[in-house]
């Protein structure tokens, strides 16, 4: 089954986006924020794709998805933005960092289903 893992600060997003995803037949895990994040996917191994907020307090998504390839040494996993954020700079180092796909909010979650039902697996 295709596992996810929601990182976000807001909790209206984090519930929106989980239920969607728990509908379309994913199993979900969700962080508060980049630091959390870390930790669930430490703890989880099973865990393919990562969709995080970008302006988080504690540890931004960018940081997360930095130290998600340099310290946890993770290449496997894909990582999505989803975010307000529609800055060049900030997309140029996402893209540094791996990631594969830059969303702006809101969420359409019947838009991106079969992408993330994708790289999910």
């Amino acid at each position: 089954m295709a596992q996810v893992l929601i990182v976000d600060d807001s909790s209206t997003v984090r519930t929106e986006v989980s239920e969607f995803l728990k509908a379309s037949g994913m199993t979900v895990t969700v962080a508060v924020d980049g630091k959390d994040g870390l930790d669930k996917l430490r703890a989880d191994s099973g865990i393919k794709l990562v969709v995080s907020d970008v302006n988080m307090p504690n540890m931004d998504g960018l940081t997360m998805a930095e130290k998600i390839r340099g310290e946890l040494n993770n290449s496997a996993v894909n990582i999505i933005m989803l975010t307000t954020e529609n800055s060049p700079v900030m997309k140029e180092r996402g893209k540094a960092a791996g990631i594969k796909g830059w969303i702006v909010k809101p969420f359409n979650g019947a838009s991106v289903v079969a992408t993330f039902k994708k790289l999910a697996s």
